[in-house]
């Protein structure tokens, strides 16, 4: 029974080595997302991050901030799903599909 143990243990410590390694390599991808028919542009890495925001001059209006703050919004919880998917994917490889309590 402690051999199986030990088993089970050292494969939990490769799963973990391999989930570090993801995301350390998700921080070097990115996904597109856009709003308002490409008026506001962003680049999110893998680790969720903004790498980079385009917001076209013709949005910006002092009269029109909410419209703005909206196509921001929207155009940053596209680039969190997107993101989230390509993470989900990769460590649908790591885990052979199985769904790990607290990896995701």
């Amino acid at each position: 029974m402690t051999k199986g143990f030990g088993n089970i243990l050292k494969q939990a410590q490769q799963m973990h080595s391999k989930i570090a390694q993801l995301q350390e390599e998700m921080a070097g991808r990115t996904v597109e997302a856009t709003s308002g028919g490409g008026m506001v542009q962003l680049v999110m890495n893998g680790k969720m991050e903004i790498v980079s925001l385009r917001i076209d001059p013709e949005v910006v209006s002092r009269e029109d901030v909410e419209m703005l703050q909206d196509l921001i919004k929207a155009a940053v919880n596209e680039g969190l799903r997107k993101s989230q998917e390509m993470m989900a994917e990769e460590m649908k490889k790591i885990t052979g599909g199985l769904a790990i309590p607290g990896l995701l």
